[in-house]
């Protein structure tokens, strides 16, 4: 085999995936990964450090994309409009194979409670990633903190809307539209808090 391979991560997450839904997550192997996607595990190793790590294959790409979406957002944004300008930019990226993949991706991880709490970890990640860009624009900790967990909660929202349109179109502001409706409906619950 080639020393290179061309999407070879795109290739074990696939891989991943469907042996994790044939026998279950316990059950494979990163040598069945490897053999599935074509590739050596020794290729598997040099991309992630375990088999869990292949279900977190974009999150720190995703909390990188939120974060640097947020810094360039304009001076004058507030807080949410910053937070809506990292949605954008992370909801840039996502393509069809991220709607296609992320189903059995969620089925896989409600089946371990090991990858329940990676999960929740990611999410921890993203939200931390958040609120750190909003601390260097200098919005105070709980404001940043605050609008960085209605990020999440929009994105998540967004996110499983997308991956359940039945009748998906293939604009790419279509996912961003989506996060942008769900931040400005959390953004009028919170104002109804008093």
């Amino acid at each position: 085999m080639p020393r290179w391979e061309p999407d070879a991560r795109a290739r074990f997450v696939v891989a991943a995936l469907q042996l994790f839904t044939d026998q279950g997550y316990d059950d494979t192997t990163v040598a069945e990964i490897a053999e599935r996607a074509g590739l050596t595990k020794s290729t598997f190793f040099r991309h992630f450090s375990d088999k869990r790590e292949v279900l977190a294959a974009g999150q720190e790409t995703l909390s990188r994309l939120l974060a640097d979406g947020i810094t360039a957002a304009p001076a004058s944004a507030t807080p949410l409009e910053a937070v809506g300008a990292g949605l954008a930019h992370a909801a840039a990226t996502m393509t069809q194979f991220n709607r296609e993949l992320a189903p059995r991706l969620a089925a896989v991880i409600a089946s371990s409670s090991e990858l329940q709490q990676r999960d929740a970890l990611k999410r921890v990640g993203m939200a931390a990633a958040m609120t750190d860009a909003l601390r260097a624009r200098g919005v105070p900790d709980p404001v940043a903190s605050a609008a960085a967990e209605l990020g999440l909660l929009a994105f998540k929202e967004a996110f499983a809307a997308w991956v359940a349109d039945e009748s998906p179109t293939e604009s790419p502001t279509e996912l961003a539209d989506l996060m942008h409706g769900s931040l400005d409906r959390l953004r009028a619950a919170v104002s109804q808090l008093g």
